[in-house]
């Protein structure tokens, strides 16, 4: 699992998928949430505004996991 330091309150699903280059933009974040490939603390997430905070976990169907800090 990869642990991905924010230095905000929190970052929306769509912004976090472009910061940790899963999505090269936001079509294709908006895609990839919409397709249900993102579990966020393991439940699948299709809102891309999800706000993610410390301590959330993202799950990408395939790809990787990673941990907020």
């Amino acid at each position: 699992m990869n642990k991905v330091e924010i230095s905000t309150e929190f970052i929306k699903l769509d912004q976090f998928l472009k910061w940790v280059a899963i999505a090269d933009n936001g079509v294709v974040a908006k895609a990839i949430i919409a397709d249900g490939m993102i579990k966020v603390n393991s439940e699948v997430c299709t809102m891309r505004g999800k706000k993610l905070r410390k301590g959330d976990i993202v799950e990408v169907e395939g790809v990787d996991s990673f941990e907020i800090c």
